[in-house]
């Protein structure tokens, strides 16, 4: 499993790109930032995004590459939970702000819209998909990826504290896992549903209680500006757990 960081921060400027992965150039969890990452070429051979919640950084893209792939008579399969596609059909791809493109062309619609079950492993492009609640401001899925040659990586999109339950569900070799604030911002984290270093070194010794082990950690969705604070605290958090946890970056390649 080749795992590609097209965007690993909340915010975008020249230097920093929304949240969005791509895996084996097929899967893409989350849609933050796919077209200004991808060629068009590569755009085509996408074959599905699996989309954790509604928010905007991490649906952005949805209305563009479905665009690009319908002037091209392409589709594109998107998974995610019903808040998901009511966002996207009620707001962004609603004929007004952009094509209607969950319908049109009609008969054979470009954007292919599968509604996913928590709980339920389901079979998409050869990967078998766990979509697992995480706890966030608004309904919110990470998705667990299982590649067929049993490699297995989790990838929580936003997230606060309290993944207890979340993690008995999962057996990730790499958890790509959110942290957003340094440990300074620990009440707004709470309050909106984010992690500071300090609240991930929490939910990784609970998910070694639970487990027995503790996987490879990648994080995703800092605040650019606040990146370095993050990563001082992030090191004493991963010599204190005896564990690798290394922040994300743009084109980061990762192989399983």
């Amino acid at each position: 499993m080749d795992i590609q960081v097209l965007g690993a921060h909340n915010c975008e400027s020249q230097n920093s790109k929304l949240v969005s992965l791509l895996i084996d150039d097929v899967l893409a969890l989350d849609a933050g930032a796919l077209t200004s990452s991808l060629s068009f070429p590569a755009q085509q051979k996408l074959k599905a995004i699996l989309v954790t919640h509604q928010h905007y950084d991490h649906i952005r893209d949805i209305p563009t590459i479905a665009f690009n792939l319908f002037l091209r008579g392409a589709t594109i399969n998107i998974y995610s939970i019903p808040t998901v596609y009511e966002a996207l059909a009620t707001h962004l791809l609603n004929g007004r702000i952009y094509s209607k493109l969950l319908e049109l062309p009609q008969g054979s619609p470009t954007v292919r819209f599968t509604v996913i079950e928590p709980g339920k492993s389901e079979q998409i492009e050869g990967y078998s998909i766990l979509a697992i609640p995480v706890n966030h401001s608004t309904p919110t899925v990470g998705y667990q990826v299982t590649s067929p040659d049993g490699k297995i990586v989790f990838y929580t999109g936003d997230t606060g504290p309290g993944l207890a339950d979340c993690w008995k569900y999962v057996s990730p070799q790499l958890l790509i896992i959110e942290v957003t604030a340094p440990n300074r911002y620990e009440e707004f984290a709470r309050e909106s549903g984010h992690l500071t270093p300090g609240l991930l070194e929490q939910e990784l010794t609970i998910f070694r209680e639970v487990k027995g082990y503790l996987p490879r950690v990648v994080l995703v969705h800092m605040n650019p500006e606040l990146e370095a604070e993050i990563e001082a605290e992030i090191a004493v958090v991963a010599r204190a757990l005896n564990s690798s946890i290394n922040l994300a970056y743009e084109g980061m390649q990762i192989h399983l």
